[in-house]
């Protein structure tokens, strides 16, 4: 036999010096959320070692993360319903938590890249990423929302932001108005294909936001489609997008594989709460490695091509 492949996988060094997809965190971008009060945290029950942090606790958690090399978070605000209203007016008052958050962790941390998240679901009393009416999500009515949150956003001191509703137009519509603004330098990461997804349960545990009534399915897409995701990133490329992102990650490989073979722009993935979770409640149970398993999946991520990975696990393979 000419070839034997297992010549490259003798010896520790030698699969090493082959290896041809390598993780580091710098890959990751870590999510984390941010709650009312003073000097609280708690776990989120569906999300074993992920918490909420009251903003004082959040800025002692994000010097750790520091230390540990992570370089860039994802914030989300878990809001009590009080403050929630038709029209996610919260998202962009001044002085909210969400936007006071972004502006003390930018003073504190100013080399931590923060990455905001703009969808209305986390303010709206209707739980969705758009204006409702009649039981129908309006979609240029939206947009004046999200234009108002964005730029509330980079006011505040966000490096990225990133749309993760779903509605159409909504990144030219967010460029238009950082550009007039003078926010040229604002990043925008769009969630591309962001599928009508089983997994994110956990996440609106987190955030207490799930839809009142219905479904995502009108602007989520169908997790049966690729080549729509592919007009939705030419959409998002077009509009001004500086990333594209693959919401979830594991089970849509081969969607971020399909992006990157297609847009010369940095392709990221969000590796989503079901997805950890899913994880940690077979370790914990002793069905899986949880480490091992942790490692595969993250670099199963990358393979497919993704230059950046959303994970939960962000601090704890930092640890490693």
């Amino acid at each position: 036999m000419l070839r034997r492949p297992r010549r490259n996988r003798q010896s520790p060094a030698i699969r090493a010096m082959v290896e041809e997809t390598t993780l580091s965190v710098n890959d990751f971008i870590y999510p984390m959320f941010v709650m009312e009060g003073q000097n609280l945290v708690s776990e989120v029950k569906s999300m074993p070692g992920i918490f909420r942090y009251s903003l004082d606790k959040l800025l002692e958690e994000l010097s750790v993360v520091q230390d540990l090399g992570i370089r860039s978070i994802a914030l989300f605000p878990q809001l009590p319903e009080a403050l929630k209203d038709k029209y996610a007016s919260e998202s962009h008052r001044e002085g909210s938590l969400y936007l006071e958050a972004i502006n003390e962790i930018k003073n504190a941390f100013p080399s931590i890249c923060v990455m905001s998240d703009v969808a209305m679901d986390p303010y709206s009393s209707d739980g969705h990423d758009g204006i409702v009416e009649n039981g129908q999500i309006l979609n240029d009515e939206s947009l004046e929302v999200l234009g108002k949150m964005a730029l509330a956003q980079a006011e505040a001191g966000a490096d990225i932001v990133g749309p993760s509703d779903m509605m159409d137009g909504r990144v030219g519509y967010i460029r238009d108005i950082l550009d007039n603004e003078g926010y040229t330098d604002v990043s925008i990461m769009a969630y591309s294909a962001k599928y009508a997804s089983a997994f994110y349960g956990p996440f609106r545990d987190a955030l207490d936001s799930a839809p009142k009534f219905g479904d995502k399915k009108t602007y989520q897409m169908n997790p049966a489609n690729v080549r729509e995701a592919l007009i939705e990133a030419e959409l998002d490329y077009l509009e001004g997008a500086d990333f594209l992102m693959v919401k979830p990650a594991l089970a849509y490989l081969d969607v971020i594989k399909t992006l990157n073979d297609n847009f010369n722009i940095p392709i990221a993935a969000y590796n989503v709460s079901g997805e950890y979770a899913m994880v940690k409640a077979a370790a914990q149970n002793g069905w899986l490695d949880g480490t091992k398993t942790m490692i595969e999946s993250l670099t199963s991520i990358k393979r497919a091509g993704a230059k950046i990975i959303l994970t939960y696990f962000a601090k704890e393979f930092a640890q490693l």
